[in-house]
């Protein structure tokens, strides 16, 4: 059993005061939420802040309301919480299936979409003890100076492993921010870098505080998820996808598939190949071959890389089947 290294938590009521918390420890900070990612994280020394700044108490980040243009999702709303909800269901379908398959049915209680969105970013040479990284020589994502992944590479290649940033994309939703600067609106797809080491565009002291996902008349989406088990398991390759309906007709296909590379991406190749086709003639297997001619997993999770190419047109067959199953 690997022991938390020591630390002092703050409670805060509210964001003023989670935002004044920041301002006054600075690097020594850190936000924790549900902290299903980041209390494992600290067991294995990746993070050792010497304050936890909790948002448990601060309500105003918690809860689901909507209205005829849009559902908003509090940041310290569950997972389990966004996987019920009939809002989520009716109109983000994709978030609430991407939430039901993250971890288990304890992850889910206690994990938030806000720490989700913001999960780090995963590999096979970081998620390890500090004995097993010393031993390898560390890495650029934490102590060290080479990519074990890409020989001779510069930038950290970590994988996105968060279920919700590719429904969040898919969906055209945007990310609330407040920081010292004032409150600001990020498109989820501008939300994510291509960096392993800062993967969101969050600036120093910022907090997420809700998804603000639009609703949109003929939509529909869907998630798959490609891990080792039916439960648990971080993926191996995410894939969310939306339909957007004029009538029987397609007007906008996304699809955004994720766990490949530092940050989810969006395969345009595959969107014209759906436009103005009737959706339960949509030419499937072109477009999950263009799916996989964009795609390029890295070695840096468990899980063959070529395997997990080849999966994303199966991923892609069995989501577009689903959503024409849906109407």
């Amino acid at each position: 059993m690997l022991p938390l290294p020591p630390f002092s938590l703050a409670t805060p009521g509210s964001i003023e005061e989670v935002l004044a918390l920041l301002r006054e420890h600075g690097e020594s900070a850190t936000l924790v939420a549900g902290g299903t990612d980041l209390l494992p994280n600290m067991k294995h020394g990746l993070l050792t802040p010497r304050w936890l700044v909790s948002l448990a108490g601060v309500a105003s980040l918690r809860g689901i309301s909507y209205t005829e243009s849009s559902v908003r999702v509090g940041a310290m709303t569950t997972l389990e919480a966004i996987g019920e909800h009939p809002a989520i269901q009716a109109h983000a379908r994709a978030l609430g299936e991407a939430a039901r398959s993250v971890g288990g049915p304890h992850h889910r209680r206690m994990g938030t979409l806000g720490g989700n969105l913001c999960l780090d970013t995963r590999c096979r040479y970081y998620n390890q003890s500090h004995f097993w990284r010393e031993a390898l020589g560390y890495c650029l994502k934490k102590d060290g100076a080479i990519c074990h992944v890409v020989a001779g590479g510069k930038r950290c290649v970590a994988a996105a492993s968060n279920d919700t940033a590719a429904a969040a994309i898919a969906l055209d939703a945007t990310v609330s921010i407040v920081g010292p600067g004032g409150s600001r609106a990020v498109r989820a797809s501008d939300f994510y870098t291509a960096n392993g080491l800062a993967n969101t565009a969050l600036s120093a002291g910022e907090v997420v505080t809700a998804l603000v996902v639009p609703v949109v008349a003929g939509r529909i989406s869907g998630y798959q998820k490609l891990r080792t088990r039916g439960a648990i398991d971080f993926p191996l390759l995410s894939l969310a996808a939306r339909v957007d309906l004029d009538g029987d007709l397609v007007s906008q296909l996304e699809i955004v598939v994720s766990a490949l590379a530092a940050r989810p991406r969006s395969v345009g190749k595959a969107r014209p190949l759906a436009l103005g086709a009737r959706l339960a003639e949509l030419p499937t297997e072109a477009i999950a071959q263009a799916a996989r001619a964009e795609c390029t997993p890295l070695p840096n999770i468990e899980g063959d890389a070529l395997w997990r190419r080849e999966m994303v047109p199966v991923l892609v067959r069995e989501a577009l089947t689903r959503l024409q199953r849906s109407v």
